[in-house]
């Protein structure tokens, strides 16, 4: 079973402008925890005292969830992490030489001299280390190899595998992971970014090439594009591969609508599995195959997700579509009289850019029967 380790109480707010306070982050850990997610990264200690007594907070809940935190591979980093209450360390270092010699002005040798002592240092503590690979993705693959190896010689259990950028595809990125999971037995942990809309996609790459664990965020939060959606990589897994996370996918309506108002980033009508539109059909060939059969049009039962199908009246509706909204209303019509309310509701969208509510569909059931009457 891969492991999920939601990342969204630390880089989902590192979100342009995204900062939960301790009850958002306490409510969403014990969501997040609720539903089965295995992991939970919750903080970056080194930020001072509040975000650490938030860790507490957290840490003291008893959650099921095991807790990471985050910090740089340095001595202070390290330090403020003790006494913290969580689990697991991720200690992060640039692996790619573009970062190595323009972002640490260092070289690899550095690299490899820090994280033998940081990850040395860290274990002594007690604590249980995840080696973070910043910027993997464009990192000399030689040179990973000899992170990995040296990460585990000092005492690490975990290499996570960053593609900062995002600049990766599926193809390239099961290649990688495939090659790092022959080369070495620690936990491999993909960490990926939406860029290029691919985030979902490589990570679920990454688990198929032998990641154990794989982060996401709910909703996609995350720097710039964000991060691989909760909800996506879960149903990915279940339907492309049938491979289980533990996670009670009814449960993320809930949790995302927990996490857009603690954020203050809306929901996007039409996005997979949580936005308000996924499962409306208003098209009238979807409804009328819907009405005949379900597994016409559904992926999946939205049930699954705590979801329902809902069929929505509109311009491209068709009559099978009026009588079945109107049956809800307590009115049975003729194939006559839907195709005659028909009009009046393709009108009533162009108009309005909407559909047309309850009181609506009685307007014109009304207006259209004195018509009939009438002629």
């Amino acid at each position: 079973m891969v492991i999920i380790n939601d990342v969204t109480l630390r880089d989902g707010e590192q979100t342009a402008g995204v900062a939960f306070n301790a009850e958002e982050k306490i409510a969403i850990a014990c969501a997040l925890s609720a539903s089965g997610v295995r992991e939970l990264e919750v903080g970056i200690p080194i930020l001072g005292p509040e975000e650490r007594e938030i860790i507490r907070a957290i840490a003291g809940l008893g959650l099921s969830s095991k807790l990471m935190v985050w910090g740089r591979m340095r001595q202070e980093d390290l330090l403020a992490s003790l006494g913290c209450g969580a689990d697991i360390v991720n200690l992060s270092i640039p692996v790619s030489d573009i970062q190595i010699e323009h972002k640490l002005c260092r070289d690899r040798n550095w690299v490899l001299r820090a994280i033998t002592r940081h990850v040395r240092e860290a274990r002594e503590y007690g604590m249980e280390v995840s080696v973070g690979g910043e910027d993997a993705s464009r990192a000399d693959p030689d040179f990973l190899f000899r992170v990995m190896e040296t990460a585990q010689e000092a005492g690490a259990r975990r290499f996570r595998f960053a593609d900062t950028l995002g600049l990766l595809d599926p193809f390239h990125t099961f290649d990688r992971i495939r090659r790092l999971r022959e080369a070495s037995d620690l936990e491999i942990e993909m960490h990926a970014h939406d860029d290029l809309g691919l985030a979902a996609a490589n990570t679920l790459a990454a688990v198929l090439a032998g990641a154990s664990h794989a982060n996401t965020t709910v909703n996609g939060l995350g720097e710039r594009a964000g991060n691989a959606p909760l909800e996506e990589v879960v149903m990915g897994l279940r339907h492309l591969y049938g491979m289980e996370t533990g996670i009670d996918a009814r449960r993320f309506p809930e949790i995302s609508a927990l996490v857009s108002e603690a954020s203050g980033r809306p929901i996007p009508a039409n996005k997979s599995i949580v936005g308000d539109s996924v499962f409306s059909h208003e098209a009238g060939i979807h409804v009328d195959g819907l009405l005949k059969n379900l597994s016409n049009y559904q992926n999946f039962d939205p049930a699954e997700v705590g979801r329902e199908h809902r069929l929505v009246l509109g311009k491209h509706s068709g009559s099978k579509s009026v009588m079945e909204a109107y049956s809800r209303l307590g009115i049975t019509l003729t194939e006559f009289e839907a195709k005659s309310i028909l009009q009046r509701i393709r009108d009533h969208a162009v108009l309005h850019k909407k559909t047309p509510a309850s009181q609506d569909l009685e307007r014109f059931y009304l207006e259209a029967s004195s018509c009939m009457m009438v002629s």
